[in-house]
């Protein structure tokens, strides 16, 4: 048996630090999705919302809650790409082939729903934090940032109200993961199988951004409810089956409001997530010898 080639690898946090960097360039966007997505009846454009926003805010008014969305990714994503990560390697066969694609969306759910989970209370302080703007200054929450969020949140309305919503987060979650990591890994294999494509920027590129286009359209009914579910007072979601019949009266496209903005977000932060993570496992990954026979 020859010395075996040498594959760098992922380390279990390179997932979540990759992400929180794509955070800070996306967070704008973010924003506007989840005050598109609470507007009940009226529909204002994208560019209407952002002048409202930079009129009465300026630019920091877009980074509305930038804290919680940091923590959000930092809990949720390393704990979701941490599973995917060391659970793969562990798995994958011992000749460097990969995995079976069930087995890597068996993998990608599990991590998804493990990461919403404990990103849940950091997720519920971000759409409050974002929406608050919107609010009128006497109902306002005025968090000052994701940590004195959540203490208000759990002395206020008890501990438990931090996993408020929870179903959907990691429902969400689990099929985020499945469009984003396996289908990223599906067809990142696809593309370097090919004569065209090698490990390089552009293909990390190109299989990033399919991935988040079919993360998009798995994701964004759950999504549309878990905003409304998040957002609503003490009491008014009744279940969650009363909530998607009456998201449903609105007609079924309803479910898919705020598709393009949603998109337009999900593709910048999966392909910056998937560059980033990319640099980490080339330049500091872990050398892993894959044996030739």
């Amino acid at each position: 048996m020859e010395k075996g080639k040498e594959v760098r690898v992922s380390l279990w946090y390179f997932g979540g630090l990759a992400s929180a960097g794509a955070a800070c360039v996306t967070h704008p966007l973010d924003l506007l999705k989840v005050q598109m997505q609470t507007q009940k009846g009226k529909n204002i454009s994208m560019l209407q919302l952002t002048g409202i926003v930079l009129r009465n805010q300026g630019i920091m008014g877009l980074y509305n809650g930038i804290s919680a969305s940091l923590l959000r990714q930092l809990t949720y994503s390393t704990a979701r790409f941490g599973i995917y990560e060391v659970s793969k390697q562990q798995f994958s066969p011992k000749d460097g082939s990969g995995l079976p694609f069930y087995m890597s969306a068996f993998l990608a759910g599990l991590g998804g729903f493990a990461g919403g989970f404990v990103g849940n209370p950091a997720d519920l302080v971000n759409v409050r934090m974002q929406n608050d703007v919107k609010l009128p200054p006497e109902q306002r929450r005025n968090y000052k940032n994701a940590i004195h969020g959540l203490y208000r949140v759990a002395t206020q309305e008890g501990i438990l109200r931090l996993w408020a919503g929870a179903s959907m987060t990691c429902s969400r979650a689990t099929l985020m993961t499945i469009g984003q990591l396996s289908f990223y890994d599906l067809i990142k294999g696809i593309l370097l199988s090919s004569p065209y494509f090698g490990d390089n920027v552009v293909t990390h590129i190109t299989s990033s951004c399919l991935a988040g286009a079919i993360a998009t359209t798995l994701t964004q009914p759950v999504d549309v409810l878990k905003t409304r579910a998040m957002n609503a007072k003490p009491g008014e979601v009744k279940s969650i089956l009363l909530l998607i019949k009456n998201t449903a009266r609105e007609g079924p496209l309803a479910f898919f409001k705020g598709y393009i903005p949603a998109f337009v977000r999900l593709a910048p932060h999966t392909v910056l997530t998937f560059v980033f993570l990319e640099q980490l496992r080339i330049n500091f990954g872990h050398i892993h010898n894959i044996p030739v026979i």
